[in-house]
């Protein structure tokens, strides 16, 4: 990992990733952005029973929207969602338990979701930062199968529907981590070396912008995005960083300033009038290269990683 990325990022978080940073984008926020009624419109929203996913279905519920939240954890689903529902009056809240660092649960509650539900919005929020190599039941490295590969299922299998329906949007919660790495398709499973879990995910969220630019050039008809949250106070930050949330917690954004970029992105109609594939934050596009980082690709090294998510997908499609 290069220290000059590393110290460039880290300078830029202080000034733009805290709280501090969001009040101070906020002040420039177009006034009912987020004024709309949500009435018939559908919502995927993937680790949401807990951090910024749970608050970006909360605002989305308020405003009326149908949630499916997908989670793998049933009691906490449950719990998130009576929480919504309670504080929303929104009754029209559902749960899905799948396990999003599981292959060929993705692609069975993918397939059963298309037969039964319609779709309007992805929000690819799951995510997971495991910080001592460990492998999924499928034989995968947890941090690139829930992070990457999984996103990577159930967004290609829910385009075809999504491709039906008025206004399809995908949002993708990245991290301006990503910012730290160059693509590496020569080590998506981190086998090399020794193994840093921060690296990795840094690398996971780095692979979510470039697929969220794939898709993009590739559909047209759907409005992809991805967003940079900032560096909020939430329970996976607190368990994966604990020494970075213990010196950093009273700078940290609220649960609902990491999620409101989301929310912009899937709900406003300032949102869809913003390029396909771009990465943002605080509601504005921005770079997804540090100036002088060397981190760009090749489309030789972008093809290659949608070619073995490709036939990671296929080997474990039921």
């Amino acid at each position: 990992m290069s220290i000059y990325r590393n110290a460039v990022w880290f300078v830029k978080g202080l000034r733009e990733y805290t709280k501090s940073g969001y009040e101070a984008a906020a002040q420039h926020f177009a006034p009912g952005d987020l004024d709309v009624n949500l009435s018939g419109r559908s919502f995927i929203i993937t680790g949401a029973n807990s951090g910024i996913g749970k608050a970006t279905a909360q605002e989305i519920a308020n405003r009326g929207g149908t949630i499916h939240l997908v989670c793998r954890n049933k009691e906490r689903a449950e719990a998130a969602k009576e929480e919504i529902v309670e504080k929303s009056k929104n009754q029209n809240v559902h749960i899905h338990i799948v396990d999003m660092s599981s292959a060929r649960q993705v692609w069975e509650f993918t397939q059963n979701f298309i037969e039964n539900n319609t779709a309007h919005v992805l929000i690819n929020n799951a995510g997971c930062m495991v910080n001592q190599r460990e492998l999924t039941e499928e034989g995968l490295e947890k941090n690139f199968a829930t992070n990457t590969l999984g996103t990577y299922i159930l967004t290609t299998a829910l385009i075809p529907a999504l491709e039906k329906v008025e206004d399809p949007r995908v949002v993708t919660v990245s991290s301006g981590g990503m910012l730290t790495q160059k693509l590496n398709v020569d080590d998506l499973q981190f086998e090399k070396g020794a193994f840093d879990g921060t690296m990795a995910y840094a690398q996971n969220k780095r692979q979510q912008v470039i697929l969220t630019e794939r898709w993009a050039s590739q559909h047209k008809e759907i409005h992809f995005s991805c967003m940079h949250p900032g560096w909020a106070d939430t329970p996976a930050v607190k368990t994966s960083m604990p020494s970075f949330h213990a010196k950093m917690q009273s700078r940290l954004r609220t649960e609902a300033m990491g999620a409101d970029t989301a929310v912009w992105l899937a709900v406003s109609s300032a949102a869809i009038k913003q390029p396909s594939g771009l990465f943002f934050q605080d509601r504005k596009p921005v770079p997804t290269h540090l100036p002088l980082a060397s981190s760009r690709s090749t489309p030789q090294e972008e093809e290659k990683l949608l070619s073995a998510l490709e036939e990671f997908a296929l080997k474990f499609k039921p």
